[in-house]
């Protein structure tokens, strides 16, 4: 069954639906946990200790998915650092991109 992957350190997703990291490393094993993943949604900064943030995600999401190990989720960034959410953004663009140039004739 797929799983929708909620990642922020403060705010809780919109529904129960959602199964949330708190940090980017506990993203990054969900990810790398086997479960499929149909939807993810992205906050940038995960608290202060933290040395990896969202952008980290988003480009190993990108790396998955444009080797082959997962299929292009749906994708949101709910950040609310501007240049957090580019930079995700950046990164989740170029993996669509990647999708689609694989099914260009």
């Amino acid at each position: 069954m797929p799983v929708k992957l909620y990642i922020d350190d403060v705010r809780n997703p919109p529904d129960d639906s959602w199964v949330v990291a708190r940090t980017a490393k506990d993203a990054i094993e969900i990810l790398d946990s086997g479960l499929v993943i149909s939807e993810i949604s992205f906050d940038h900064d995960l608290g202060e200790a933290s040395e990896l943030t969202g952008y980290d995600v988003a480009c190993h999401v990108e790396n998955l998915v444009c080797d082959g190990e997962m299929a292009m989720p749906v994708w949101h960034v709910h950040s609310m650092n501007p240049i957090g959410r580019s930079r995700i953004t950046a990164a989740m663009q170029y993996a669509e991109n990647y999708v689609r140039s694989q099914y260009e004739c």
